[in-house]
């Protein structure tokens, strides 16, 4: 992959483990209200989505409306879990050191849960807050392009130079539609066992630093 300028990761599902412990959260409070959310449910309605999109799919669909204590017992249940059992995905200290590109993180997260969980698993120490953008910062989320287009215009980037990677379908069409070029990581917990159909995928981080050298630093 040639004319890299600039990395754009993702962060849940790509730099750290969380999906499956969003999910979990999401699973307890909901039953709370007699309704049960499983995982095919989850990873196609609220994967790569932001908050307020999730809160407009529960009340769509399960009639439910996501009231502020509701969103309040969310996020404190949330950083709960993770301050126990976050961690980031395997193999991604061997290659986060390493690049020889700079990079940035854009998140469908909120700016708070972002930097709690950066700071849980010591990624903090490699994405400071000029390296992260969180779709508070544009009108449109994922699926637009908006939040792509916004980093690529903050570093002064051209979008074909931008290398974006990305776990959930939302966010690789945020990619696509940005024109920028794009990897598809299914090595979270939350996709073990599925196959991925596009041939730019990545399935461990210890692939990228074989198929993707010239983005590392030599080691040797």
């Amino acid at each position: 992959m040639s004319g890299t300028d600039h990395i754009i990761f993702d962060c849940d599902g790509v730099l750290i483990d969380s999906e499956v412990l969003s999910l979990q959260v999401w699973q307890e409070l909901l039953a709370r209200h007699a309704i049960t959310l499983d995982a095919d449910y989850f990873s196609q309605h609220f994967l790569g989505r932001s908050f307020e999109y999730v809160k407009h799919r529960v009340k769509q669909d399960f009639a439910l409306d996501v009231s502020p204590e509701l969103a309040a017992a969310f996020a404190e249940r949330l950083k709960e879990v993770f301050t126990s059992e976050l961690t980031v995905t395997p193999f991604l200290l061997d290659v986060l050191p390493n690049l020889a590109v700079p990079y940035s993180l854009a998140t469908s997260s909120s700016p708070e849960r972002t930097r709690n969980a950066l700071a849980v698993t010591g990624l903090d120490a490699f994405f400071g807050d000029d390296q992260v953008f969180t779709s508070s910062l544009v009108k449109h989320g994922k699926p637009a392009p908006d939040l792509f287009l916004y980093v690529a215009a903050t570093r002064d980037l051209a979008p074909e130079n931008c290398l974006v990677i990305e776990d959930s379908k939302p966010g690789l069409q945020a990619a696509q539609r940005a024109n920028m070029q794009w990897l598809h990581y299914t090595g979270g917990s939350h996709l073990h066992g599925i196959k991925s159909d596009d041939s730019q995928s990545l399935s461990d981080w210890r692939e990228f630093a074989r198929a993707f050298p010239h983005l590392l630093n030599s080691t040797d």
